[in-house]
């Protein structure tokens, strides 16, 4: 923990003023080569189907269709998990719930966060000589040690959690509605109503709180902003940096919008704003070396009823008439398959759909190898590189054979790592080796029949199971489930966990809609059982023997971001200094509230 000690000293220093002469965040003398920046943009609650160029019912995404056009989208791309922390921690780690520690979301009042010895993406950019900047929603941890500044970030603008974790004095559309922060004494959170009154929400920049409650009818505008000046300051440093935007949209509490006959549709057309604005100051400063990559969090919120989006054809129709949805916090389709979006001019086509198999996990080992950093030493990663369906014209991605002794050309998920006492850089040379005929994204598997094929395992996410258990597996065209569930629907129900020995399999490239499972007894559902189990155990054994973590879920009211307790609410409101990284100074400059 000497790293962590030595950090936290640095700051505790830097906020005194005494080391901004000992920081250097510009780069003195030669570069070998420019390295490509990145911006990753995660959405938040958005379904498959809102996005405009997957979804014909849907018009109100103009920038990101145009985004689409010039660039890939990607058709079977998925989240990590249905909600919202343990997506997230994945996409920064490249690691799955059950290895990374974080199964399920933190609370106001949680102590802990991602685990401190998972690395993140950020912190391995860093150490390459990356400019680091994080705008939007973490959701990560927010005490102590856990907050984005101690996670490889130079610079933070945004709120801790989701936005309907605190109150706020105007607030927005939201089912069942939620009152304003109060003004005089201070009432207690009303369970039922899942409304909170108690601490109003946050709005940090770096480690300072800058407003309580944030103002959430301006937060898009702010967002904007702050990503284009920190693009801009970037770019200006002369380093190459890495920008993650976790967007507020498409979770609820919505922006009111006034005259708007339809709040989700405005609150889409916003958040496409938003993103557009984000492209358009990456093109202009640095296009060409700029690698965007758009993508969400989880599937919609279904119990939000008119608030909620749209899973597209990924309806979870077995699940239904069983009560419930089949949408976030669930292992159906509509709960993971996210929309995405990756954009590069002159290095990524343009106007390509690609159908391969991926996950948000895989930004994390894609952007590493495109960095020329290596992965960090002593763990196995759930993600793989990308980069054949990126830059390789693959419809099926890269190579990622099992682990267990049934080894063929090319590198599984597990061996995506250094092992530890290795201190040479990883060797990517893979990556510009021909495709094989059988290329595969997630996890691919040698069969007797001496084929690959792809897999990717979906963690329960609250609507049944155990928090983080794989009991979903899909299989190339095949998805199985051990245990089903519904989450909250918008009509109030909620489908009961049911566990299936053997599990349901459904045939999605003839069922998107996950209505009518294989007949257990068919020569079809038969050939593709022991497969799924043969892949599961494999992933279980891996995980079994890897270095894996356990995040704190304890709780502590002290925990909950304060910036005035004498207050209602922690009220208060203090002027907004923006601190970008830059030469003599660090991003961590400002006070810890």
């Amino acid at each position: 923990m000497a790293w962590l000690f030595l950090k936290v000293l640095l700051v505790g220093v830097s906020f005194l003023g005494c080391l901004y002469p000992l920081v250097d965040f510009c780069f003195s003398g030669e570069t070998r080569a420019q390295k490509p920046n990145f911006v990753i943009i995660l959405a938040d609650d958005m379904g498959w189907g809102d996005l405009g160029a997957n979804w014909a019912e849907t018009k109100d995404t103009a920038n990101l269709d145009q985004m689409a056009a010039e660039g890939m989208r990607f058709v079977d791309f998925h989240a990590a998990a249905s909600t919202c922390s343990p997506s997230r921690a994945a996409l920064l780690t490249g690691r799955l719930g059950l290895r990374n520690g974080v199964t399920h979301n933190f609370a106001v009042t949680s102590v802990g966060g991602l685990p401190l010895n998972e690395t993140t993406l950020a912190e391995v950019l860093q150490q390459a000589g990356y400019v680091t900047g994080m705008i939007g929603k973490w959701h990560l941890g927010h005490h102590s040690s856990y907050h984005p500044n101690f996670r490889g970030f130079d610079y933070y603008f945004g709120i801790p959690y989701s936005h309907d974790m605190g109150c706020t004095d105007s607030p927005g559309l939201n089912l069942p509605p939620c009152p304003a922060c109060p003004r005089g004494e201070r009432p207690s959170r009303s369970p039922d109503r899942d409304c909170y009154t108690d601490v109003a929400l946050p709005l940090y920049e770096n480690l300072r709180i800058v407003e309580q409650p944030v103002n959430l009818s301006g937060l898009a505008h702010r967002y904007a902003e702050k990503a284009t000046q920190f693009i801009q300051h970037a770019s200006a440093s002369g380093r190459p940096f890495l920008l993650y935007v976790g967007l507020a949209h498409m979770h609820v509490p919505l922006t009111r919008t006034q005259l708007a006959a339809d709040p989700y549709a405005a609150g889409l057309r916003e958040m496409d704003s938003l993103v557009g604005q984000i492209k358009d100051r990456a093109d202009h400063t640095a296009k060409g070396n700029t690698f965007l990559w758009f993508t969400g969090d989880n599937g919609p919120w279904a119990q939000k009823c008119e608030l909620a989006g749209s899973v597209g054809p990924f309806t979870g129709s077995w699940q239904v008439p069983r009560g419930g949805s089949p949408a976030k916090q669930t292992t159906w389709e509509g709960g993971h398959r996210v929309p995405a979006v990756a954009y590069w001019p002159g290095r990524v086509p343009g106007n390509v759909t690609s159908a391969a198999l991926l996950s948000v996990m895989d930004i994390f080992p894609t952007v590493v190898a495109l960095a020329g950093a290596r992965l960090p030493r002593g763990r196995h990663f759930d993600g793989l590189d990308a980069s054949d369906v990126l830059f390789g014209g693959s419809q099926t991605g890269h190579r990622s054979p099992l682990r267990r002794g049934r080894q063929a050309a090319g590198h599984s998920r597990s061996s995506l790592r250094n092992p530890e006492g290795d201190s040479s850089e990883m060797n990517l040379s893979f990556l510009s080796l021909p495709p094989l005929p059988y290329n595969q994204p997630g996890m691919s598997v040698r069969f007797e029949s001496n084929r690959l094929a792809e897999a990717l395992f979906h963690p329960n996410s609250g609507a049944a199971g155990e928090y983080g258990a794989l009991q979903t597996v899909r299989l190339e065209r095949y998805k199985a489930f051990y245990v089903t569930g519904g989450a909250r629907a918008c009509n109030g129900s909620v489908g009961p966990a049911r566990y299936h020995e053997p599990p349901l399999i459904f045939n999605l490239e003839e069922d998107a809609a996950e209505a009518v499972p294989l007949e257990a007894g068919s020569a079809e559902y038969q050939s593709v059982l022991p497969q799924v189990r043969e892949v599961l155990a494999d992933v279980l054994h891996d995980i079994a023997g890897d270095s894996v973590s356990r995040a704190d879920y304890t709780q502590d009211p002290a925990a909950a971001p304060c910036c005035d307790p004498h207050q209602p609410a922690c009220r208060c409101q203090t002027a907004s200094q923006t601190m970008f990284p830059r030469a003599g100074a660090s991003g961590n400059e400002t006070g810890v509230s």
